[in-house]
């Protein structure tokens, strides 16, 4: 099942990003699961965001990945949303 997850930063946050990134990016790497994966920007280009492609078992799989990044570990995310996809193109 592929899950996508989007998560939207924090206002003011973007030390706590570059400071959990190391930790983060080994997690992306690390946990077999991520299909894709890369920040979201803002209008300055800085990173607002993330946007991870899951292929996971179920909804409640990528719950847990989801709770277990470092990135929301460390409180970065005002908002995170799990949304089943469908790939078409790619």
């Amino acid at each position: 099942m592929l899950i996508a997850l989007i998560a939207k930063d924090k206002a003011d946050s973007l030390a706590v990003r570059q400071e959990n990134r190391p930790a983060h990016v080994e997690y992306l790497k690390s946990t077999g699961c991520v299909s894709q994966a890369g920040p979201l920007l803002d209008a300055d280009t800085q990173m607002c965001g993330s946007l991870v492609i899951l292929d996971v078992a179920d909804m409640a799989a990528a719950q847990d990945w989801a709770a277990n990044d470092p990135y929301a570990k460390a409180g970065l995310f005002a908002d995170v949303q799990l949304i089943a996809w469908n790939k078409v193109i790619g």
